[in-house]
Formats: structure tokens, C-alpha cells, sequence
């Protein structure tokens, strides 16, 4: 039961931190979540000698998940472009121009 536990979690500490790296939001919560609590509970069942894969796990997804809510509190700015919005401008003078010359 604790093997299983164990792997459980360290395959959602690694889904938390690839959701964490890509521009995911706060989708790498859900297997970050599950990951502190597979290995909280195979902390919880290890003897005292095998307690350190699981303390690592648990180390790993707390600061994941620690990660993800900083960077859900970053707002995404989207710089504006003023040559592309001066050709838009442009473009569409042109295309009024050329509809008016059909008529």
C-alpha cells in the first residue's frame, strides 16, 4: 500500500510541476493537491527509516503548489502594438477605398 502511495504521488508531483512550467493557470493544483495527499498519507503509514521519499514528496509538492497560486496572482499584460495597430487603421481605409471605387 505505501509503494503504490508513493508512486501515486511522485506521478502527480511531476504532472504539478510540468502544469506549473506551462502556461497552464491554476489547472497543476488538482494533481499538486493529490500529490501532498498520497504522500502525506504514505508519510503517515512509513516506518521512521522509510520516511524520506515521502518528506521529499511532500516537500516537492508544497512548493509546486506554493508556485502555482504566486503565479496565478500575476496578472498576464498583453502589450499592445502600435505599428500593427496603425496598419490595421490603414488597411481598412484601403479597403473602403477600393469598395467605393467598385461602386
Amino acid at each position: 500500500m505505501r509503494k503504490a502511495l508513493v508512486v501515486l504521488a511522485f506521478i502527480f508531483v511531476i504532472l504539478g510541476i510540468v502544469f506549473a512550467i506551462l502556461p497552464m493557470g491554476t489547472l497543476g493544483i488538482l494533481p499538486t493537491a493529490l500529490a501532498i495527499i498520497f504522500a502525506g498519507i504514505a508519510f503517515i503509514k512509513s516506518d521512521t527509516e522509510q520516511k524520506n521519499v515521502p518528506k521529499w514528496l511532500l516537500i516537492v509538492a508544497s512548493l509546486t503548489l506554493v508556485i502555482i497560486v504566486i503565479r496565478s496572482m500575476i496578472p498576464d499584460e498583453v502589450q499592445q502594438d502600435a505599428q500593427f495597430e496603425q496598419k490595421k487603421i490603414e488597411s481598412k481605409q484601403e479597403d473602403l477605398k477600393d469598395l467605393e471605387e467598385l461602386e
